[in-house]
């Protein structure tokens, strides 16, 4: 037996009913919103709500930070795990802004599957291509939903096109819109040939109404639009664009289906297309590429920690994606980058603001860790046989800003409240002798993670702190023995970051040239996400 009462093929089992993916798109695609309606339709939420719209409606569940609230954004990550079928769904919420890029980064680490939600208005957008490269390069199949059917949009054969000619997938539809843009009655099952009529709910806010009907009876239905859709759908079988569970797993093809979240519209059909399609939990290969089996003894890797997320208790939570064997809490593991033991007495699944108490997890399943102070991002934690999962890159700050306590009485609430943000590692901190604790440098992938940070300090850690930007656009990793050439350039600072790093900070890639040139033997090298 392994993992206490369990065999290896009940963890099998148990990791074949896994589904960890995420769901990928430009702001204002409506991922919040699918979110939310994945989660309605397998009945773990009892109604939808948006993060924008009528005055009135609910805030979603997966956002639950007050800023993402009032800005209809998402900017931190929620977990959210529920079943449909007989499947157990893991989704991985991520932010959808592209100054938080890095956190979804971390996030894309620890899924199997990404949804990626394309405008039918807008079609494939900057921050989605930046996020499909991302799986692209970690070989993260993708299903691709056109969002947003009910608004007037682009022609559905232009989207197959630029999804084609954009991310190099071959789009293979699984169904099909009866009905143009902005006119959305139900979709073509391109495997069955039936139609899915879709009624109306009130503002979306319950699940839709699908009734299906034979083709004979569609045509009846819908005359023109339903002839018009089977002809178009003939088209794609005659460029064999039909869905190929080979070339999807190995990322050279995407199956594709038209949806409206914010009417319910087709998410029944994309819970059932991740049941059948999606990769279930399988072995993870190592840092020397050598794969942890699923039935192997207990292991899993840090992709994020949060903190602030109770304001009833100072706790910090640390998400970590189980790869092999049983986790079961109160087991005490080893935390591989100590070698230290780690108890696991407090342990949560975590939906948005909501957590239940978790006894058991399995391969895929994701597991708040509370109070998780020793661990950081990329940190492996593992029974019995010793493994250690690639570490999880950092990338390369393009914002910096000092920061400064504004009351000098609250000095000990602003030193804590920046050791927990460095510690969560989205935001990074900066420091030198010549700058002091009082006053350190933070570095960000965008800008609005200042407003994050400052939101916090303030409400959060009940520090008032003030920001003032600095000039500086790039960073480079540099040596000890380089900082004295460095300090007498202009616009170049040197500071440390927290894990040992240094960094030369340089005001534009004109500076960085010039100091290359003058000093080709300096070690200035790039952070490079990999």
């Amino acid at each position: 037996m392994t993992s206490g009462q369990y065999s290896d093929k009940d963890i099998r089992t148990q990791a074949a009913r896994r589904r960890t993916f995420a769901v990928i798109s430009h702001p204002d695609a409506g991922k919040s919103t699918t979110t939310e309606a994945l989660a309605l339709h397998a009945r773990a939420i009892g109604k939808a709500g948006a993060t924008h719209g009528k005055a009135g409606r609910r805030a979603t569940v997966s956002d639950w930070m007050k800023m993402e609230q009032d800005r209809g954004i998402s900017i931190s990550s929620a977990a959210l795990q529920f079943e449909y079928r007989d499947a157990v769904f893991n989704l991985v919420d991520t932010p959808g802004h592209a100054d938080f890029s890095e956190d979804t980064y971390r996030v894309l680490s620890a899924v199997d599957c990404a949804v990626m939600l394309i405008d039918a208005a807008k079609g494939l957008e900057a921050q989605t291509m930046k996020l499909f490269e991302v799986c692209a390069h970690r070989n993260i199949p993708i299903i691709t939903v056109i969002n947003k059917w009910d608004r007037a949009g682009l022609d559905a054969l232009e989207l197959m096109d630029e999804v084609q000619e954009r991310t190099g997938l071959l789009p293979t539809p699984l169904t099909w819109p009866v009905g143009q843009s902005g006119d959305f009655r139900g979709v073509l099952d391109r495997l069955t040939g039936d139609y899915t009529k879709y009624d109306r709910t009130n503002a979306g806010a319950t699940i839709a109404g699908e009734e299906t009907y034979a083709a004979d009876k569609a045509i009846e239905l819908e005359g023109d639009a339903w002839q018009a859709a089977v002809d178009e759908s003939d088209l794609l079988d005659m460029e064999d664009q039909n869905h190929d569970q080979e070339t999807f797993l190995a990322g050279k093809s995407t199956p594709v289906m038209f949806a409206s979240a914010v009417l319910n519209f087709g998410i029944h059909k994309l819970l059932d297309m991740l049941v059948d399609l999606a990769p279930a939990a399988e072995a993870r290969l190592d840092k020397n590429d050598v794969p942890r089996d699923v039935a192997d003894p207990f292991s899993g890797f840090v992709f994020k920690v949060q903190a602030g997320m109770d304001s009833n208790h100072r706790d910090r939570l640390a998400y970590i994606r189980v790869c092999s064997g049983v986790f079961e809490r109160g087991s005490v593991l080893t935390h591989a980058a100590t070698g230290k033991p780690f108890a696991t007495k407090y342990a949560q699944q975590v939906f948005g603001r909501d957590r239940d108490v978790v006894d058991e997890a399995f391969p895929g399943d994701v597991v708040g860790l509370v109070n998780a102070s020793a661990l950081r991002v990329g940190d492996s934690l593992y029974l019995d046989k010793k493994v250690e999962f690639p570490g999880i890159p950092t990338f390369s700050p393009e914002h910096f800003m000092v920061i400064k306590a504004k009351d000098s009485s609250k000095y000990k609430q602003f030193r804590r409240g920046i050791e927990q943000l460095d510690h969560e590692g989205v935001i990074q901190v900066l420091r030198s002798d010549l700058r002091g604790d009082q006053a350190p440098v933070l570095g960000a992938v965008g800008p609005m993670q200042f407003e994050v940070a400052e939101d916090r300090m303030n409400n959060e850690f009940h520090a008032p702190c003030a920001l003032e930007r600095l000039n500086f656009s790039l960073a480079r990793r540099t040596t000890p023995e380089c900082v004295p050439t460095l300090a007498r350039e202009r616009s170049v600072e040197v500071l440390h970051r927290s894990d040992g790093e240094l960094l030369a900070l340089f005001s534009d890639r004109w500076r960085l040239q010039g100091v290359q040139k003058n000093h080709p033997d300096l070690v200035l090298e790039p952070l490079v996400v990999s």
